[in-house]
């Protein structure tokens, strides 16, 4: 049997795209050239793959069991057929996709960006927010490099511990805990709390620590959104040092220590093992892992108070 590889192209950004036209479109064909390929992998499998519904196209039982497997097959020849060769950062050309939590986003983003754009203005780097729940978006290849705080179980993700981050307190300027020179447990338990949590869940590690005895008022999926609640009301958060610190450049924002013994965050780079010799992206890995590190830089010191609320060294 005669079997035209090029079909396996065909079908991992049919089955990605779920639809004809964009697939056609990531492959820089024509929506007919793209369709009569889909008849091609139709009968060499069997299987119609994309079916009608409604004003959409749904991969069938069979494409989405082999959407992983052709995924798979479609790297790995791509690593089979591209020669090794020493990494010219001028000449690369590249997307790479990142998913991170929005707080290490926002310390990671601009000077990452800045940084690539400086050193290998041809790639592109794609920014994704954490999924609601578990995904195979690491093994699929949709996401090149997963930034968090847990480290993986399964055998075929890689991972790098490359720095923590102090959990610490931010309130506005002027908030009623600042009245005295220390901030008790009870009077910061006592005052308003929000929550970042992307599946909006009402309590976390902090309440764990505390004994599930905080006063919460809120829940949002974003720490920009919990800061800027913080920054027009008298609600407190309880967010990364480094994001804390950027926060409170503004002036109008305050961190302090919580009056509770809060473990650190571990910051975890994780990809799948397949890209574990890949020179681009070790660089990029190397990359991001230093701009992290200079994220969190002297942060995991305490803070120290000042006249206007405790603040953490500059």
């Amino acid at each position: 049997m005669q079997l035209d590889l090029n079909l396996l192209t065909a079908l991992d950004a049919l089955l990605e795209a779920e639809s004809v036209t964009g697939a056609a479109d990531r492959l820089h064909l024509s929506a007919p050239a793209m369709s009569r390929t889909l008849g091609r992998i139709r009968r060499a499998t069997g299987d119609e793959i994309l079916v009608r519904a409604g004003r959409e196209m749904r991969p069938t039982p069979r494409a989405l069991a082999m959407r992983a497997e052709v995924r798979s097959l479609v790297l790995r020849s791509r690593d089979v057929l591209a020669p090794e060769t020493g990494l010219d950062l001028g000449t690369l050309e590249r997307t790479f996709t990142i998913r991170a939590h929005d707080a290490l986003a926002t310390v990671l983003a601009p000077a990452l960006v800045q940084r690539v754009a400086a050193d290998a203005p041809g790639v592109v780097l794609r920014f994704l927010g954490e999924a609601p729940d578990d995904t195979t978006d690491l093994q699929r290849g949709v996401v090149d490099l997963e930034i968090g705080s847990e480290v993986p179980t399964a055998p075929a993700i890689d991972h790098e511990t490359v720095t923590d981050d102090a959990l610490v307190g931010l309130a506005r300027r002027g908030h009623p805990l600042f009245g005295d020179d220390e901030i008790t447990l009870t009077a910061w338990l006592a005052a308003p709390h929000v929550v970042v949590s992307r599946r909006g869940r009402l309590r976390d590690r902090v309440d764990r620590a505390t004994g599930d005895t905080r006063s919460v008022i809120a829940s949002v999926a974003s720490t920009s959104a919990a800061i800027e609640i913080v920054r027009a009301t008298d609600a407190v958060v309880v967010v990364p040092a480094s994001v804390a610190t950027r926060a409170a450049a503004a002036g109008d924002t305050v961190v302090f220590t919580p009056p509770v013994d809060l473990p650190s965050v571990a910051v975890v780079l994780t990809w799948h093992r397949r890209f574990t010799t890949d020179r681009g992206h070790a660089w990029l890995r190397s990359l991001v892992a230093r701009t992290l590190r200079r994220g969190a830089g002297s942060t995991n010191e305490a803070p120290t108070p000042d006249h206007d609320g405790p603040t953490l060294p500059s």
